[in-house]
C-alpha cells in the first residue's frame, strides 16, 4: 500500500477513486505520565511520555486508515493529513485521513 501526502504517485495512473478512508484513535493521559510531565515543565526539556504517547496515537491512526483502504481494494492512500483535536479535558482524538485509490 502506497501512502503519500501528495495528490499523485510518480509514474503510477489512478484510474479510479474509491473514497475517503480514515482512522481515528482518543487517548487520555493518565496521571503517572501527568507527575513526569509536571516534573518537566518546571525544569523543562521534552516530555517524552507524551512523545511516546503521540506516535503510538499516530501509528494507530494510521493502521486503522490502511486497514478501511484494503477494505476497498486500494493500491494507494493520496493526499493525506492528520490532525488532532480535544475531546474533552485530558482526553485528545488524532484522526489521520487520505483517498483510497486505484492504479491502472
Amino acid at each position: 500500500m502506497i501512502i503519500t501526502t501528495t495528490e499523485t504517485v510518480p509514474n503510477k495512473e489512478i484510474v479510479e477513486i474509491l473514497g475517503l478512508v480514515r482512522g481515528s484513535t482518543v487517548r487520555a493521559k493518565n496521571i503517572g505520565h501527568d507527575i513526569f510531565a509536571g516534573f518537566k515543565n518546571i525544569v523543562g526539556g521534552e516530555i517524552e511520555e507524551y512523545t511516546k504517547l503521540q506516535a503510538q496515537s499516530r501509528e494507530q491512526a494510521l493502521q486503522r486508515m490502511i486497514k478501511e483502504a484494503e477494505g476497498l481494494g486500494a493500491d494507494a492512500i493520496v493526499n493525506i493529513r492528520m490532525t488532532t483535536s480535544m475531546i474533552m479535558q485530558g482526553a485528545s482524538e488524532l484522526m489521520t485521513y487520505g483517498t483510497a485509490v486505484k492504479f491502472a
